[in-house]
């Protein structure tokens, strides 16, 4: 289960995804002992870096507890890129990855993210110029095309390879489809049988059998876990126990899903100080509890506050375990 990328060995081949306004310090600290094996910044503006800006220099900045951890990095000019590229090792990561596959219309609209998809010479520019820059893995995120009718991730990933990226990552969907309807498995085979470096598959990975169905029916090197992370740190340790061992895992109980949460919730205080921490936090507390029966009066609850005591009393197993026990057990 080891993966290989550049002169990196990683212990397993089961990753955090890069996540806009999620994979922050506090996420990837909580999600570290679960087992993940590369976890990756939040996508950091090129230009945002190259002028010094405070905000994206805090994004990059990766503790030595969670390495190892990847710099995700966006932009359309190869020479700022480069620049920030080797920038951004100063922060601590050991992999720069490129992102091309943001959908987000503010993205695209710069020509940044999935829009890179459209112009392949441009893209290769940038790899070229990235690798250049830097003496660690440089790995390549993008999705299977633009649209419907501009399926190009096998010719993107031959140009990726041959521009010198030490891996690549695939979302199984175009820039169309965002988020919604299925993830295109197919694609990623196609991939993965047109390259020599290593290929991470992405996309509908929420369990150990979806991660088993990317791994065997792609034959790809490793994937890569996203939004199903959210509130749910513990699919790491039970995509690996499935995938060694075949074990079909239990939801964790509720006195541990509320002593992680409250573990989270308290980093993201400490790093980012009660108002801010409180307001980004509410949204991670709700991810740890839904899909439970009451839970809308609950997520309702946590939108209420605005302090960290309040947030604990809230998410505490003393006022939980009354009310949702039974949804997760004891």
């Amino acid at each position: 289960m080891t993966l290989k990328i550049g002169n990196k060995t990683l212990k397993n081949n089961i990753l955090l995804a890069p996540m806009a306004g999620v994979t922050d310090k506090a996420f990837r600290l909580t999600a570290k002992p679960f087992g993940p094996s590369l976890m990756y910044t939040e996508m950091v503006s090129g230009k945002g870096l190259l002028y010094k800006n405070k905000k994206t220099q805090v994004l990059l900045e990766v503790l030595e507890d969670e390495r190892p951890t990847a710099a995700q990095i966006f932009g359309h000019e190869p020479d700022v890129m480069a620049q920030i590229a080797e920038g951004s090792l100063a922060h601590g990561a050991e992999f720069i990855d490129i992102n091309m596959g943001c959908p987000a219309p503010k993205i695209v609209n710069n020509g940044d993210g999935c829009a890179l998809m459209k112009n392949p010479e441009l893209a290769s520019k940038i790899i070229k110029a990235v690798k250049n820059a830097v003496d660690v893995p440089v790995t390549v995120k993008f999705r299977a095309g633009w649209d419907s009718k501009t399926i190009n991730a096998v010719d993107f990933a031959k140009m990726a390879e041959d521009s010198g990226a030490d891996a690549i990552t695939v979302h199984g969907r175009t820039r169309e489809q965002f988020y919604s309807g299925q993830a295109d498995l197919d694609i990623i085979k196609q991939v993965k049988k047109a390259i020599s470096i290593p290929v991470i598959g992405n996309g509908d990975i929420n369990d150990g059998i979806s991660a088993k169905k990317m791994l065997d029916y792609t034959l790809c090197d490793g994937i890569m876990i996203g939004r199903a992370a959210q509130g749910n740190p513990w699919i790491f340790k039970q995509v690996i126990d499935y995938l060694k061992i075949g074990i079909i895992p239990v939801e964790p109980p509720l006195h541990e899903r509320c002593a992680v949460a409250e573990k989270h919730l308290r980093m993201l205080v400490d790093f980012k100080g009660e108002h801010r921490g409180i307001l980004e936090g509410r949204k991670h507390m709700a991810w740890y509890f839904k899909g439970i029966s009451g839970g809308a009066k609950l997520r309702n609850e946590i939108n209420q506050c605005c302090t960290l005591s309040e947030m604990l009393s809230i998410i505490s197993y003393d006022n939980l375990s009354p009310r949702f026990e039974m949804n997760f057990g004891v």
